[in-house]
């Protein structure tokens, strides 16, 4: 059996050679050279990984017993409530005061009554907390109702992809309602790498909202959801064209659903002006971009598919107008 070759330690960095220094200095010249890829002789920015710890303390929060501290029972749940509200609260002040700092730099605006105003957006979220713990169990509900394969709450609530997605969206739009900057996107961007659902902090959700298997579904700043609404994975609900780049902030650019809306897997449904009306259905892989008018079915002329063995034959198929996995 041949003998595995020794691990040679690695060579230490001659810090003081000519091509070292030249090449630290390279570097920093292309620092200097590209402000929009820099963060350097400004305030303090929000940090990432703490954001992302504020999330999963939250998570706790919400759902007391499945995440963090298991075991909880009645006796103990409000010291393990005032213990978790005590970090929640001291972590979401300093990160708020960081990037509110941040963005007063950042745009040369005087930063006046940071901390006061600080203080008031924390109060004011924490304060909605029994109002999101609420909302999410319509979510939770409907995610157990709208699934035959969900065996019970508990699985839906540990593992659902669409149920995280929504309960870190809940708390980003919170924050994102009261002028948080920066934070309420990075809570998003979080969830939108684990579970492949990306929902803008700015779009509006009702009560009821469940999204089946999630995988590339799309929700834009500005779209509007009502309650009982079910979309499934690969949906787009987003702008006809954002050519206008910054001109068109603040403009709404994304479809509105009306209440009890299903939409089916591949669907794209864009444009500000599109309204879709209560109880409709829009099939899989439709692309609508105009209003459709309640009760009504959107689907796309069933497709005519080719078999082809020893004999040349064609079938044709007749698929359902909606349909699911």
């Amino acid at each position: 059996m041949p003998q595995a070759s020794p691990i040679r330690p690695l060579k230490r960095v001659d810090r003081s050679s000519s091509d070292f220094t030249a090449l630290v200095a390279a570097i920093v010249a292309s620092d200097l050279a590209e402000p929009l890829t820099r963060h350097i002789d400004a305030g303090s920015l929000p940090n990432r990984d703490a954001v992302i710890d504020l999330v999963k303390k939250l998570r706790e929060l919400l759902f007391p017993g499945y995440f963090g501290k298991q075991n909880l029972t009645t006796q103990t749940l409000e010291y393990y409530v005032g213990e978790l509200l005590g970090e929640i609260r001291g972590l979401l002040l300093e990160q708020i005061l960081n990037v509110l700092r941040h963005q007063a730099t950042r745009h040369g605006s005087p930063c006046q009554d940071v901390e006061a105003t600080a203080e008031s957006i924390v109060q004011t979220f924490l304060a909605a907390i029994p109002r999101l713990r609420a909302t999410l169990a319509t979510d939770v509900q409907a995610a157990f109702d709208g699934d035959p394969a969900a065996g019970d709450t508990d699985e839906v609530i540990f593992s659902y992809p669409g149920v995280f997605a929504i309960t870190v969206h809940r708390i980003a739009h919170e924050l994102h309602g009261l002028n948080v900057p920066l934070i309420p996107r990075i809570m998003s961007e979080y969830a939108h790498a684990l579970t492949g659902v990306d929902i803008h902090p700015g779009a509006t959700i009702g009560d009821y909202f469940f999204i089946d298997h999630g995988t590339g579904v799309v929700i834009g700043e500005t779209t509007t959801i009502g309650q009982y609404v079910k979309i499934y994975q690969g949906v787009t609900l987003g702008a006809l064209s954002t050519r206008g780049g910054q001109s068109l902030r603040g403009v709404k650019r994304h479809p509105t659903l009306k209440d009890r809306v299903t939409v089916y897997s591949g669907a794209s449904i864009l444009g500000g002006e599109t309204v879709i009306g209560e109880e409709a259905i829009i099939s899989s892989n439709v692309f609508v971009t105009q209003s459709v008018p309640p009760q009504t079915r959107v689907s796309v002329k069933n497709p005519e598919l080719q078999y082809k063995d020893r004999k040349p034959q064609e079938f044709k198929q007749a698929l359902p107008d909606d349909w699911m996995i």
